[in-house]
């Protein structure tokens, strides 16, 4: 049952663009226990269906500027090559408390662009 409460709030935050990966991993980590390996390997399945659909519903709405799209996705595979081999050579806890720096960095950016958008000059 965690299971399907995990892809669903998972699904969710990927269809709105938030990277529904970030907590998909997260949540396996802390609710689940997983080990942070084969929580991101998860994570990686988890994209192929969730990220067709958003495709599909970007490219009908003509959000997708394809040039770009293409261009970015010959590089991101790239980068996923050397991501892959990075994370399945560190140790575990380095990688989660790498994870968890990168989550915080994410944070601060999102509760500054918050507050200078709301800030009253």
């Amino acid at each position: 049952m965690i299971e399907v409460l995990i892809g669903i709030v998972s699904g969710i935050v990927s269809g709105t663009g938030m990277g529904g990966g970030t907590i998909l991993i997260f949540l396996l980590t802390f609710l689940m226990g997983l080990e942070q390996h084969i929580a991101q390997a998860t994570n990686l399945i988890f994209f192929i269906p969730t990220s067709i659909v958003a495709i599909i519903v970007n490219l009908k709405n003509k959000n997708i500027y394809l040039k770009s799209a293409t261009i970015i996705s010959v590089f991101g595979i790239v980068g996923a090559i050397i991501g892959a081999n990075i994370s399945i050579n560190i140790n575990v806890s380095v990688l989660k408390k790498s994870f968890g720096i990168f989550l915080a960095i994410i944070a601060i950016h999102e509760i500054y662009s918050i507050y200078k958008t709301n800030k009253k000059v």
